[in-house]
């Protein structure tokens, strides 16, 4: 079956691993480091920003645990949005302020955000569906003007950017995944990058068990007891280890040339699927965005016979992300038109830099074949 997400890895990722395994010690360590100061230079970030997490829920759920919510504040979410943001929001106590989307690009307007936002706002979580967001300037400008907390959910935008600059450095925090589905894999892990250095230390406070790193660190410590620990505050294990990391200065290196093919693969599929008349095609995004999804729309009977009719032949397709609107758990009394005609317009087709010239001249073929 041609999948929807797939990563690639090779000899020089199992290179780097086998020289962790040389040094017996796969912890975090000197890799970790150094793939925070080459993400950082990557994304045009200052590396004492950055965090190096076990994933991006985590990461997300540990940024918007520092921000001291309260039942009485609120949080704004695009109802298409990952789920995992969501439960980051209720974790805190906060209340979830859902906003709708553009029904054609799946991201909020600034409009929708702007008409959400009350004196109980603290927190914008912005997802960058399919790996863009043309108008995330316009929502920055708007969350600095409202003194709020802006924090990029940008799991989905790895190597994108608008006007010059990486989508995760627009906010006061982005977040980053590493998962088996992203572009850039680590098989997983997360990036968190805080502006702010008095909350990026209590973010990795919390991620250090409190600000004690045991292991490697504790042998250049200047103290006579290095054993004694202190923790300044409550805290869990979060870290991402040196295997992780490994694999990630290894990718880093060939993640322009990830972005490269799946351009290749979104020009064939606009070429092909442009004189389909019941087929919708994505808007078309900035030229500087890393495509991460590729959705085409149609009647949603059409587009459930088509989602059949691709698996049957080993083509597997999708939705993301389920409006929260329509889930039990973040169910409300709310309208939101466009969100609700994505869901049941939109289909996802497979896109990543593994996918051949067979592979896509296959799901064209099977896509030009179907008969609505």
């Amino acid at each position: 079956m041609i999948r929807m997400f797939q990563p690639t890895l090779g000899p020089d990722e199992l290179s780097a691993i086998a020289e962790v395994f040389a040094d017996n010690w796969p912890g975090p360590g000197p890799r970790l480091k150094a793939f925070e100061k080459a993400f950082a230079a990557y994304i045009g970030a200052e590396s004492e920003q950055m965090i190096g997490v076990t994933s991006c829920t985590e990461g997300l759920f540990q940024v918007v645990a520092v921000l001291d919510l309260s039942p009485s504040t609120e949080v704004i979410l695009p109802t298409i949005s990952f789920i995992g943001a969501a439960h980051a929001v209720r974790a805190s106590g906060a209340r979830l302020r859902l906003v709708d989307v553009d029904p054609l690009t799946l991201n909020p307007r600034p409009e929708h955000i702007e008409k959400a936002l009350t004196a109980q706002t603290k927190a914008i979580l912005l997802l960058h569906f399919g790996g863009r967001l043309d108008w995330i300037q316009d929502v920055a400008k708007l969350a600095k003007a409202r003194n709020v907390v802006l924090i990029e959910d940008s799991a989905c935008a790895m190597g994108g950017r608008c006007n010059g600059d990486s989508y995760g450095t627009f906010g006061d925090i982005g977040v980053w995944s590493f998962d088996s589905m992203k572009l850039l894999s680590t098989g997983d892990g997360g990036m968190i990058r805080i502006r702010d250095e008095a909350l990026k230390q209590r973010v990795y406070h919390r991620v250090t068990l409190g600000g004690v790193r045991p292991g490697l660190e504790g042998a250049a410590s200047s103290s006579a007891r290095w054993w004694e620990l202190n923790p300044v505050c409550l805290g869990r294990w979060s870290s991402m280890n040196d295997l992780e990391a490994a694999i990630g200065l290894v990718q880093l290196q060939r993640i322009d040339g990830f972005i490269d093919r799946r351009r290749q693969v979104v020009r064939a599929y606009n070429s092909a699927f442009a004189g389909i008349p019941w087929l919708r095609l994505p808007p078309p995004p900035n030229e500087e965005s890393a495509p991460y999804f590729y959705w085409v729309q149609a009647p949603t009977d059409i587009r459930d016979k088509l989602a059949h009719h691709l698996r049957e032949r080993d083509i597997y397709t999708t939705f993301r992300y389920w409006p929260l609107h329509r889930t039990a758990l973040y169910a409300d009394s709310g309208l939101y038109p466009g969100a609700d005609l994505a869901a049941d317009t939109t289909l996802l087709l497979p896109l990543h830099q593994n996918l051949s010239d067979s592979d896509v001249h296959r799901i064209v073929e099977s896509v030009s074949a179907f008969k609505p």
